[in-house]
């Protein structure tokens, strides 16, 4: 077990109260400031020897190994990983550099069958992928949080209900991609590995306890094995305010500007929204300018990044004016074998509308009597999906034979199947 008496930032620890963990009412639970490594902070491994060196310290450790990853989202272009942090019993603490490194492959191999203990598995696996860092077997703490009913499943604070320590977490947004990486991040680094595995010990007792242990297990294999996530249809329409735009001319001016400004921040490797943010494509979209001078006197184009690149953005704005009515996007959106909004069902399908009410009530009442998320009992888009376009029959076989082709995992199916079925037999034929 952790020292946490060795790591507080002074003699008195800070009292709080615990979440609701279903032990008694009004239990309270000291938390320790883990504010210093065991071992210290290891300095970053950035050399092909001291690489070397992780691998046959962590090949030789024992037990699982606690694994993360920090990314420079919103300042960098993509999700590439720019810290890889490790930690095994009788191997220590590692921080690689990938920038210097970016084959971990040695590493990958070193740890097979060993299970990787991470938290959001699905955030940090992408990015370690790239480096050639594949698990054997994965434990999500912070799935395992949600599946206990947690509510709140942030690591810092899964980690002070479950064991007591708190964990700072102001270098969390960052630019990892700073070098070198000031000795308070590299800390904050090590730290988040510091306790993962203690943690999943904790995490995995309370799992068992609670029957949900194979549930787990099933959603890890299932975070472990995801394929890639496919590439989206017209991303552009992801910009934040799209709403507000509502023709055809103005979506074909928030495209053009849309693919300008990605192919800029891909060539200087920034993050799209640093380049321009998207109330600005949405504020010349509805403005349409003319000319520069018109672009430059909306206040989303005051700033003088912005206006620097003034002719850019003008340019991509002529195009889109410029387009013939046949290339323009269409209003309604890409063509999508998804169901329509729920919102527009009872005009649209009302028979569906009720069989979505009454899926709707059944699972959230299953995810209040096992304490697992509705989100997490059965993803939201599979049971719309079931409920839109239903298979010929609604009994329970038909249910489960949909939800496990639309990827529900087994326990799921067992679970919400039976439930579904008998709720859309109490609807009218």
């Amino acid at each position: 077990m952790h020292d946490a008496a060795a790591t507080t930032s002074g003699p008195d620890a800070a009292e709080a109260p615990a979440p609701d963990t279903g032990d008694d009412v009004g239990e309270q639970i000291t938390v320790v400031p883990l504010t210093e490594p065991a071992e210290g902070v290891p300095p970053v491994v950035d050399t092909p020897q001291a690489l070397a060196a992780v691998v046959e310290a962590f090949g030789s450790g024992t037990g699982p190994v606690a694994v993360d990853a920090e990314r420079a989202s919103g300042y960098r272009y993509g999700q590439r990983t720019y810290l890889v942090q490790l930690r095994r019993e009788g191997a220590g603490t590692a921080l690689i550099d990938p920038v210097a490194l970016p084959d971990l492959s040695a590493l990958s191999d070193a740890l097979v069958g060993v299970e990787w203990v991470l938290h959001a598995a699905s955030q940090d696996l992408p990015g370690l992928v790239e480096q050639g860092m594949r698990p054997s077997r994965v434990f999500d703490t912070e799935l395992g949080a949600r599946l206990l009913g947690l509510e709140r499943v942030g690591l810092a604070a899964v980690v002070a209900q479950m064991l007591g320590l708190g964990l700072a977490k102001e270098h969390s947004a960052v630019d990892w991609s700073t070098r070198p990486l000031p000795p308070e991040w590299l800390r904050y680094a090590a730290l988040d590995v510091e306790v993962l595995v203690e943690l999943r010990e904790v995490l995995a007792e309370r799992l068992a306890v609670a029957g949900k242990a194979e549930w787990a297990a099933q959603e890890f294999e299932a975070v472990r094995t995801a394929p890639p996530a496919p590439a989206r249809v017209e991303p552009w329409r992801r910009v934040s305010g799209l709403h507000a735009v509502r023709d055809a001319r103005r979506l074909g001016v928030v495209r053009e500007l849309w693919e300008t400004r990605d192919t800029n921040a891909r060539q200087r490797d920034i993050s799209p929204g640093r380049v321009l943010p998207d109330h600005a494509i949405v504020a010349a979209a509805q403005a349409l300018p003319r000319s520069v001078p018109q672009l430059t006197a909306l206040p989303a184009f005051a700033g003088k990044g912005t206006r620097r690149r003034a002719t850019l953005w003008q340019s991509a704005i002529d195009r889109g004016l410029a387009l013939p009515d046949s290339e323009l996007p269409s209003v309604r959106g890409p063509k999508s074998d998804a169901p329509p909004p729920p919102r527009a069902w009872a005009d649209r399908d009302p028979a569906a509308a009720a069989r979505l009410a009454a899926a709707r009530e059944a699972v959230a009442a299953l995810s209040e009597e096992h304490e697992v998320p509705v989100e997490n009992l059965l993803q939201p888009d599979l049971l719309r999906r079931l409920c839109w376009s239903p298979p010929s029959s609604l009994d329970e076989e038909h249910v489960a034979a949909t939800l496990q082709a639309g990827g529900a995992r087994p326990w799921q199916v067992g679970l919400t199947a039976p439930r579904l079925a008998a709720a859309f037999a109490t609807l009218p034929r």
